[in-house]
C-alpha cells in the first residue's frame, strides 16, 4: 500500500510547476522583499530568475500578478534567453493580473492598473495602465480625483467587509446603494 502512495507523491512533485513555488523559496534564492508587503503569495514569481527581483516596502499586489525576470522569445533563434532585473520601489500598488516584464523599475508611489503589461519603467508617482502600459496620470492627481468623489459618494466602514462578517442585509443594502454609482469601503 505504501508503494503506490509514494509513486503518486513522487509523480505529483515532478509535475509541480515553477509558478507553485513559495515566496519563501524565492527569498532563499535571493529575491529581496521589503517590509509590509501584501498579496505576494497570490502572485506568480519567476523562480528561475527570482534573485533578479527586488521589492521595496509597503507594496501591495492584487491577485495573480506576474513578475517575469526573463523573456524566452529569443531562445529558439539565438539559443539564449533575455534576462534583466525587476525593481519595485516603495509604496506601490500593482493591480490584478498585471504582468511586469524584465528590465522594469516601478517608481515610488506608483499604481499599475489591473491587466496591464508593463514593458518599460514607470516614473515615480505615476498611474499606468494598458498593453503596453503607458502613463495615464500622476498618482496625486488620481488620488485627488477620488478624494473629490468620496465627498459625494457612499462611504462604508470596515464592518461592511467579509473580514468583519458583513450580514446578508448589509450586502443587499450596499448593492441597492450602488445601483447608480460607486462607493468606497474601508
Amino acid at each position: 500500500m505504501l508503494n503506490p502512495i509514494m509513486r503518486l507523491l513522487k509523480a505529483l512533485m515532478r509535475n509541480k510547476s515553477l509558478e507553485e513555488l513559495t515566496v519563501e523559496a524565492c527569498i532563499q534564492r535571493g529575491m529581496k522583499v521589503g517590509e509590509n508587503c501584501h498579496g505576494l503569495t497570490s502572485s506568480t514569481i519567476d523562480y528561475a530568475h527570482c534573485w533578479l527581483i527586488e521589492i521595496g516596502d509597503n507594496v501591495t499586489f492584487a491577485p495573480q500578478v506576474y513578475l517575469l525576470a526573463h523573456d524566452a522569445s529569443t531562445k529558439r533563434e539565438l539559443d539564449y534567453t533575455k534576462i534583466a532585473k525587476i525593481k519595485i520601489d516603495d509604496n506601490v500598488f500593482i493591480g490584478a493580473r498585471a504582468l511586469i516584464m524584465p528590465g522594469v523599475t516601478i517608481g515610488k508611489k506608483s499604481i499599475v492598473a489591473a491587466g496591464s503589461i508593463v514593458t518599460k519603467s514607470v516614473p515615480e508617482g505615476s498611474v499606468v495602465g494598458g498593453n503596453p502600459a503607458r502613463v495615464l496620470a500622476k498618482t496625486e492627481e488620481y488620488l485627488e480625483k477620488h478624494r473629490y468623489n468620496m465627498a459625494k459618494s457612499k462611504i462604508y466602514d470596515d464592518s461592511w467587509t467579509i473580514g468583519q462578517n458583513i450580514t446578508p442585509a448589509m450586502c443587499n443594502e450596499m448593492s441597492k446603494d450602488l445601483d447608480n454609482g460607486l462607493g468606497y469601503v474601508k
